[in-house]
């Protein structure tokens, strides 16, 4: 394969396409909205209409707004049908020509779409997940060929670095210094790993990304293993993730089968594999020592750090371990620059950043927004604010590594110091809208569960500290728990914080914390509702 070959694949796609593209999203969304049925009576009406010649419909990925059930898009008038029916279908054709269509149109310049920009997400919804040639047409590996043939290793991690990408799993520690960490260190042999591990509550991103565009993270993660000197690649991926894990297998054969993965790769002398491991679904292995463990069948715990997985990772050999959404960027900024990429966002925070929009908001779905985008713009704009005119009370970040933000602070940017300020974390994406109804006690309570029963349990402060926190919740929850309690609470938490060996440990107290912080009449409510109680049976 060469680039001639690759740009002639391109050439023969877009010849391929017909004046009209019928878009059915086929993620796992839509496909739980009886998408799959809606795309198959699409097909037969176009046949019936005897339109074959001049409609074409095509499966694509996540179209972002998941509230609106099934969705459809036709091009190029750039119409978008919501809540599609197969029955539907005779009607979507017909307005093509003129008719109505019986199902809700939506509107491409709705506020939930245009604040956007789309960089990992500009694929999806687009081109069909289960061909390469979609890929391709759309400038896929266009980028490995540029690092391939007219850039050093060293080169291509300058660019990372100038940039400014920060990875997009959790704290966001520069990409470009953790690939130029790995590249520095001398071994035989060097891996790269995609941490697909997506396992926060209302967390999708990762793995819609995944579904919609597999090619662009396998594309991602050759650039890496250039740039660090690695051959071996592997994406570690939850088995509650049926259809990313087939479509990344498919991805991976068809990337193969035209040389795009393997041996000489755009015959050079680069030779990069990638293979899946499929986890058993353990939160705690989105934490990457543990993720390691798991990969070489060990029991998925975390270890002490130092040594670091750059110095001593899978199997004692250098690693590079970056998240879905990291890696997603980088063909991106190889192919438009990175100058392009750092103009967009703050100061310290550059590019986008996807979240999972969900919770008591009424467009609940996926979107892609500029760092710096107020949280009000995302709660309120984009989102449309709480339904039935209900007021927002917080939206929570970081899943239950995160912490929970009051509706006052929603005019923060969104970027990773102002977060971590207000005691909440970017972490994956996730964001969760909570209405004045919600009572912060229960959210804490949940989130506290959730890290309890996820605890690998092989440090004492998180195995046991997240039960005694949890049991403390309960006590205040019931109305049995005394000011000392919430003293003894608030103490707890910082022992778990600071004292666990890991991650999870270390961010269990999060939305406790956060909770107190800002929510503290929440706790009080149920202290003094015991405290009444015992008025009453002293007269």
């Amino acid at each position: 394969m060469d680039l001639s070959e690759l740009l002639e694949i391109a050439d023969r796609e877009r010849a391929s396409q017909k004046p009209v593209q019928i878009r059915c999203c086929m993620a796992a969304g839509c496909m739980s909205a009886n998408s799959a049925a809606v795309k198959e009576s699409l097909e037969k009406a176009v046949d019936q209409a005897q339109l074959s010649d001049r409609v074409r419909v095509c499966s694509v990925g996540c179209m972002g707004l998941c509230c609106q059930g099934a969705l459809v898009g036709v091009d190029p008038e750039g119409t978008l049908y919501e809540k599609v029916i197969p029955d539907d279908a005779p009607s979507i054709i017909a307005a093509l020509d003129g008719g109505e269509a019986t199902c809700q149109k939506g509107d491409l310049k709705h506020p939930f779409f245009m604040r956007q920009l789309p960089i990992v997400l500009e694929n999806s919804g687009k081109i069909d997940p289960e061909r390469i040639e979609a890929y391709i047409a759309a400038s896929g590996y266009q980028a490995l060929y540029h690092v391939l043939h007219e850039m050093k290793p060293n080169e291509v991690i300058e660019e990372i670095t100038r940039s400014g990408l920060r990875g997009r799993g959790g704290a966001g520690y520069p990409t470009g210094l953790k690939w130029a960490t790995v590249a520095k260190e001398k071994a035989d042999r060097k891996y790269v790993i995609c941490n697909a591990d997506e396992g926060d509550p209302g967390a999708y991103m990762d793995r819609s990304v995944l579904e919609s565009d597999p090619h662009r993270v396998l594309e991602g993660m050759a650039i890496a293993a250039y740039a660090i000197g690695a051959s071996q690649g592997y994406i570690y991926i939850r088995a509650e993730y049926p259809l990313a894990i087939s479509r990344l297998q498919m991805a991976i054969r068809q990337a193969q089968r035209l040389g795009l993965l393997g041996s000489q790769i755009f015959d050079s002398p680069f030779d990069f594999r990638i293979d899946l491991r499929i986890g058993a679904g353990a939160y705690v292995c989105g934490e990457e020592t543990a993720l390691m463990a798991s990969i070489e069948g060990k029991r998925g715990t975390p270890r002490p750090r130092p040594p670091y997985p750059a110095e001593s990772g899978l199997w004692g050999y250098p690693t590079l371990i970056n998240n879905v959404e990291t890696l997603a960027n980088v063909p991106w900024i190889i192919r438009k620059g990175a100058d392009w990429f750092a103009s967009i966002g703050t100061e310290k925070s550059k590019g986008t950043k996807v979240f999972a929009l969900a919770g008591k908001v009424r467009n609940t779905g996926l979107i892609e927004v500029p760092m710096g985008t107020t949280l009000r713009q995302i709660v309120e704009e984009m989102g449309g604010g709480v339904p039935d005119g209900g007021e927002a009370k917080a939206v929570q970040t970081g899943g239950p590594s995160g912490g929970c933000i009051p509706a006052e602070a929603f005019d923060t940017p969104v970027d990773y110091e102002s977060l971590v300020q207000l005691g909440s974390i970017m972490g994956s994406g996730g964001a969760i809208v909570m209405d004045k109804d919600t009572n912060m006690v229960d959210v804490a309570r949940y989130f506290m569960e959730f890290c309890m029963e996820e605890s690998c349990g092989k440090c004492t402060p998180c195995r046991v500290g997240t039960v005694q926190l949890y049991r403390l919740l309960t006590k205040i929850r019931e109305g049995r728990a005394s000011l000392a309690d919430l003293e003894r609470l608030e103490e707890l938490c910082d022992m778990v914080k600071s004292t666990s060996l890991c991650g999870l440990g270390q961010s269990a107290p999060n939305p406790v914390l956060s909770t107190l912080r800002y929510f503290r009449n929440d706790y009080l409510a149920f202290i003094k509702s015991r405290q009444e109680r015992e008025e009453k049976r002293t007269v």
